[in-house]
């Protein structure tokens, strides 16, 4: 992985995006301040510098857990143990029972209408997938195999 002094085009993506967030705040507050301005103006003034601040954020952890992952690699590929201060294990978590609800099951029927209305559109299903093999050309004779 590249250092982050490598990332010029990242670096530039964040300054440019926290650059049109300040902008944009700028011309909220402008607009507040002006006589039709209003509360929803005041709020979008002082949510855009949040955003710029988010995307600056956003860049120092992306780069944190970048030099986290190159430690911990660093890290399992030497005999000597991690030292990694706050590494965390990158083991999948399994989900508590009961925490989820349960997924619905579909209803078991036994009726024998339905199941005669079923099989008959299967058939119909069969009939036409080999009257559009004989229009294509195919042989509706052969047997499918997997391998």
């Amino acid at each position: 992985m590249s250092a982050p002094h490598r990332r010029p085009a990242l670096i530039i993506l964040v300054v440019a995006s926290a650059a049109v967030c300040l902008a944009l705040g700028y011309w909220q507050w402008s607009r507040f301040e002006s006589g039709n301005g209003t509360g929803q103006n005041l709020g979008y003034a002082l949510q855009w510098p949040l955003f710029a601040g988010f995307a600056v954020w956003s860049y120092f952890r992306f780069v944190r857990l970048e030099k986290q992952a190159e430690a911990e690699v660093a890290a399992s590929s030497s005999d000597a143990p991690a030292k990694a201060g706050r590494s965390k294990s990158a083991a999948p978590r399994e989900i508590p029972a009961g925490l989820l609800p349960e997924r619905p099951k579909a209803a078991r029927d036994d009726d024998p209408v339905l199941a005669e209305y079923n099989k008959y559109l299967a058939d119909l299903h069969a009939h036409d997938i080999e009257e559009q093999m004989r229009d294509a050309g195919l042989h509706t004779d052969t047997e499918r195999s997997a391998g």
